[in-house]
């Protein structure tokens, strides 16, 4: 199945009130033919979450950098690691729910 996602790079910025805000700047869009979704718990101190993960296969871009985000289906997936193979970008995403 393939999707257009929504490439975003969070910017930090201090509140007035000196704390620090995320906003999100739109650098493009890809193509992305996604694998199938997994699902795991993490187990963290405040409590376990679960965070899901997927493949996606698109052209390989210099703008799709770790830690950057992919909208997609309604949700927000961050890019925590890739490898460019013959032109096309192999990435790994995730998302906590």
């Amino acid at each position: 199945m393939k999707v257009l996602a929504e490439l975003l790079q969070g910017v930090e910025s201090e509140t007035p009130y000196g704390g620090r805000a995320v906003s999100w700047e739109p650098l493009g869009s890809a193509w992305l033919k996604l694998g199938a979704r997994r699902r795991r718990e993490k187990n963290e101190p405040g409590g376990a979450r679960v965070v899901e993960a997927v493949t996606a296969e698109t052209r390989s871009d210099v703008r799709l950098e770790l830690g950057r985000v992919l909208r997609f289906g309604g949700g927000d997936w961050r890019i925590v690691s890739g490898e460019t193979v013959g032109g096309r970008a192999i990435l790994n995403l995730e998302r906590i729910r």
